[in-house]
């Protein structure tokens, strides 16, 4: 099986644009040319891509599966000749960092900031999505570097555990709970409940300790990010338990944060390509959110023993 770049870039034209006449204008080439790149590719995968209907070609499914990796393929093309771009102006340095929303809506924009500021020659993409998608980005090198809630990663991916820290209780205010310095969590039993979706790795984490300690809330909504469930407890609806990345930077007039006994430790994962060594700029980003990760984790366990230690708890 032998093809060439020729012959792709002219299924991908075709492919694109829905006819030879159209895809061979855009590669600058006759249509005559075109329809030999296209039958060469066929009969080299020996493959029936496109089935004819009057004048029209028609995409076999075929077709659209070689399509998808086509596109994928031709993304990391596009990727090599921007960092060309970027090593001609002199911008030798890129990363890309995508990271769960519970990091990405507040603690590590204000990091990747600090960050920064000590390092004129680099770029940074930071990505907020979920951590599926993560996981495939970095499957497919897509990025250089991503933060997932701890689970099980992908064998092709190296992985370094950032340190745990304790989850906090969300509260709104006027709630009786809101009176307390420490909620313990047999205090939630009856409560009115705003959690994160029942399969989440969080919400089984959660869900366990309530029945260890038998804890039965009224659940009364639920979201997968906990930006939303802390603005849900805001309104008034109902109290919950979050990440302390989300809760404290939300922690204002109308939200109530307060530490959580016994601690329900929430933990995330930094992952990085296994077939390339990482990045300096990867390797140092990563040690930096190490360190502030672990003054959050000391300021929340010290907030915790200033709680248990007043007489008045």
């Amino acid at each position: 099986m032998r093809i060439n770049h020729r012959q792709i870039e002219a299924f991908q034209a075709i492919m694109q644009v829905g006819s030879v006449s159209e895809a061979a204008q855009r590669m600058g080439i006759s249509q005559p040319a075109a329809s030999r790149l296209l039958r060469d590719l066929q009969h080299n995968l020996r493959l029936e891509l496109f089935e004819r209907s009057g004048n029209r070609l028609h995409p076999t499914p075929a077709a659209y599966t070689l399509f998808s990796e086509v596109e994928r393929s031709f993304t990391g093309l596009q990727r090599i000749a921007a960092v060309a771009d970027n090593l001609r102006e002199k911008r030798a340095r890129q990363l890309r960092v995508a990271a769960m929303p519970a990091l990405s809506n507040d603690f590590l924009p204000r990091f990747t900031g600090a960050f920064l500021k000590e390092r004129d020659d680099l770029h940074i993409t930071l990505y907020g999505v979920i951590t599926p998608v993560i996981m495939d980005w970095m499957v497919n090198n897509q990025c250089d570097l991503g933060f997932v809630e701890s689970t099980t990663p992908a064998f092709s991916l190296r992985t370094v555990k950032i340190p745990s820290v304790p989850r906090v209780a969300v509260l709104y205010p006027g709630h009786r709970l809101a009176e307390k310095d420490i909620i313990h969590i047999s205090d939630f039993d009856g409560e009115d409940f705003i959690g994160l979706p029942p399969e989440s790795i969080s919400m089984r984490r959660i869900a366990a300790v309530m029945r260890a300690h038998g804890v039965t809330v009224r659940a009364r909504a639920d979201s997968p990010l906990s930006e939303i469930v802390c603005g849900m407890v805001a309104s008034g609806l109902g109290i919950s338990i979050s990440d302390p990345y989300t809760a404290r930077a939300r922690e204002t007039g109308n939200l109530v944060v307060r530490p959580l006994l016994p601690a329900i430790p929430f933990s995330v994962t930094a992952v990085l390509p296994s077939n390339d060594v990482p990045l300096p700029s990867a390797r140092d980003f990563i040690a930096g959110v190490i360190k502030d990760v672990v003054a959050i984790r000391e300021n929340e366990n010290r907030a915790a023993q200033k709680a248990i230690d007043d007489p008045r708890n």
